[in-house]
């Protein structure tokens, strides 16, 4: 008991010294101006951009694509959990990098390189780094969906670019729209045989009477046996590669 009244007194009198000092933050603050300020809000801007990495790369990149068409392929087969939403996402971050190689090393070699080498400023860095990105979608975007945007834009009053120097407002929404569509376009041709398939499979059973068994259970085997047989990732795949221009 002695010992425990011993200790507490003990961590009071730490604790009255340590709140009786005060952090003197004037070396930190010394000499300060504008610059200040500036490097903060760089930093700030820096971390929201490294938060958003993962939207910014479904945004402007294959991906939506890629991560589309193969989930409706899964959708197609009937295949509930196989493969993995963990393999699918995997395989369609994978060849996003594939087909994104040449503008990833552009926007490394104009941009970041000469950023991290300090030849170039920031501002110099964003519009080199932005410049392949936005030919891609602009290779890659409908003229219906862009011009969709550009319209609206107007009515709000703002100014329209076109060319590589369109505003990325305008480009990026109209770019995934486009990916969106070409992914379900494919999705359609993917699940187009799968139901043919089910509907002979359905024909069958119902001719034969069997009321009580889903043509699902029958036909998921000839689905898969279908598309081992063509090669279908293969196939999928390298239609998807070729797609993008």
């Amino acid at each position: 008991m002695k010992r425990l009244i011993f200790a507490t007194l003990a961590f009071a009198a730490l604790g009255g010294t340590a709140l009786a000092q005060t952090i003197d933050l004037s070396p930190l603050t010394r000499g300060a101006d504008g610059q200040t300020a500036g490097t903060i809000i760089q930093l700030f801007g820096l971390l929201t951009i490294l938060s958003l990495a993962p939207g910014i790369l479904i945004m402007v990149t294959s991906f939506t694509r890629f991560v589309i068409a193969f989930s409706i392929l899964r959708s197609g087969i009937g295949l509930q959990t196989t493969p993995a939403n963990f393999i699918l996402i995997s395989l369609s971050l994978f060849m996003t990098f594939y087909v994104m190689a040449p503008t990833f090393d552009r926007a490394w070699n104009d941009g970041v390189r000469p950023l991290m080498n300090n030849e170039i400023t920031e501002q110099v860095a964003v519009d080199r780094i932005s410049a392949p990105f936005r030919s891609f979608m602009l290779n890659n975007v409908r003229e219906k969906d862009f011009d969709l945007f550009a319209d609206l834009a107007r009515e709000r009053g703002q100014n329209v670019v076109e060319g590589e120097a369109v505003d990325l407002r305008i480009l990026v929404p109209a770019f995934m729209i486009s990916e969106i569509r070409r992914g379900f376009e494919i999705g359609f041709l993917i699940v187009l045989p799968f139901l043919v398939i089910d509907l002979i499979v359905a024909t069958i059973t119902m001719s034969m009477g069997m009321m009580m068994l889903p043509p699902t259970v029958v036909s998921l085997p000839f689905k898969l046996l279908f598309f081992v047989l063509i090669d279908g990732w293969n196939l999928l795949v390298g239609s998807l590669v070729r797609s993008f221009a």
